[in-house]
């Protein structure tokens, strides 16, 4: 059995959860450029105002199911490649994909508009690291080292983080990824995929409709409206699930289970389940937790596409259980 999945060893005081080159409180590089910034506004901004554009022209007008129906898919496939891949695969090594897949989650992962997978990666693994302490990059408790609570707290850990936060080392937290060329070569590739996953709804849109005004709609909709849609529901994971739920396992953070988000998170929203079992391939880990992303690794198993899949010990989920209150708003 993997240390990960080892009570004594995944909580997030101990280094003994991560690699050897995770450990350390190195100083952060530098802050965001001031174009990432303006970047960082305008992806916040415009999906808000393309779906007010889309609900303003759609009046009178037939509903537009093919639409809706693409941008459902698109946020299914699209996050998928961030919760199997980014998270599961890259940053907490779940399991091992068969070169192909590999590269493939890197892509959907890098189309879903979270970052390239170099940097998600380091930064998640910075937050597993100093989980609600000094140094994690979104916590609603500590920004770097100042004390955070309320709404102050929440909104640093849904989306503040990202305009004020210092760059993560990717050196420090991410040197396995770094020596992998092909993740290497996908991390490079982000401008232009990040340029396809907006040139995809608006292909299928003029294709489906045969008209420039159902590509617009389509690239408004399952384009800006998606991205929106999915950075707040991964945001909410970093907010919700560590002020609002349920605490069924020890830990030494406020990581926190919220079960209204399970279905829309691919199963990350079971978050202080993760916590406890950072490496474990299923978040959803007591009876009647939704997790799809678990469920896709095990038909990816059984096809025979992953392989040293790291699926919990009942025994040791058992014992890791305590009786706790739901975390305080």
């Amino acid at each position: 059995m993997s240390a990960l999945l080892d009570p004594a060893a995944s909580s997030p005081g101990s280094t003994r959860d991560e690699p050897s080159s995770w450990t350390g409180f190195p100083e952060p590089q530098s802050t965001p450029a001031t174009y990432e910034l303006i970047l960082t506004g305008f992806f916040l901004v415009a999906p808000v105002v393309a779906l007010g554009y889309l609900v303003f022209d759609g009046i009178g007008k037939p509903f537009p199911w093919f639409v809706v129906v693409l941008t459902a898919a698109l946020i299914v496939i699209f996050g998928h490649g961030i919760t199997i891949g980014f998270h599961r695969l890259f940053t907490h090594k779940s399991f091992v994909a068969k070169r192909p897949l590999k590269i493939f989650l890197a892509v959907l992962g890098t189309m879903a508009f979270q970052g390239s997978v170099i940097g998600w990666v380091a930064d998640h693994r910075r937050h597993h690291r100093w989980s609600d302490r000094p140094g994690d990059p979104h916590s609603p408790v500590y920004k770097e080292r100042r004390v955070l609570a309320g709404l102050a707290g929440f909104w640093h850990a849904h989306a503040g983080w990202c305009f004020t936060i210092k760059r993560t080392s990717r050196e420090h937290y991410a040197s396995d990824l770094l020596a992998d060329r092909d993740l290497v070569r996908v991390d490079q590739f982000f401008l232009p995929l990040a340029l396809l996953t907006f040139a995809i709804p608006f292909a299928l849109g003029w294709l489906w409709t045969g008209t420039l005004e159902g590509a617009w709609i389509a690239f408004l909709c399952a384009g800006f409206v998606r991205v929106g849609i999915s950075l707040n529901f991964t945001w909410c994971v970093n907010s919700v699930c560590h002020m609002f739920g349920q605490r069924p396992f020890a830990s030494k953070d406020q990581s926190t289970n919220f079960g209204l988000l399970a279905p829309f998170t691919m199963g990350e929203a079971w978050h202080n389940n993760h916590h406890a079992f950072p490496r474990s391939a299923r978040h959803g880990l007591l009876p009647g937790q939704l997790d799809s992303s678990a469920r896709v690794i095990r038909w990816m198993e059984r096809l025979g596409w992953v392989t040293d899949v790291q699926w919990p010990d009942p025994a040791q989920v058992a014992a890791r259980r305590v009786e706790a209150e739901p975390a305080a708003g």
